[in-house]
């Protein structure tokens, strides 16, 4: 199956948001490699992020981040229907 977050989008419009919980991190999901189905047994899956911490001095910068660390670490603050849906259960 593809990804339905293959598509790159914009800083402004990411597919979710999370932030980690007791410090100023925030990643917005940009666009997904693969369909979520197969990041579970995937340790090398990863999204490409625009990520902002207190280390960034305010600005986002890019990349692509591991997956399990963003949902290790980090708490799903907004989504779109659809990343609710395959991510969480729930839309």
């Amino acid at each position: 199956m593809r990804t339905p977050f293959g598509k790159t989008r914009k800083v402004e419009d990411p597919y979710a948001i999370y932030r980690h919980e007791n410090s100023d991190f925030e990643w917005r999901v940009l666009k997904t490699y693969q369909h979520p189905d197969k990041e579970v047994d995937n340790v090398y899956a990863r999204w490409f992020v625009a990520a902002k911490s207190p280390y960034t001095h305010g600005s986002w910068e890019m990349g692509d981040t591991y997956t399990r660390d963003i949902l290790t670490y980090g708490t799903l603050q907004e989504a779109t229907y659809e990343w609710k849906e395959l991510y969480t259960g729930k839309p």
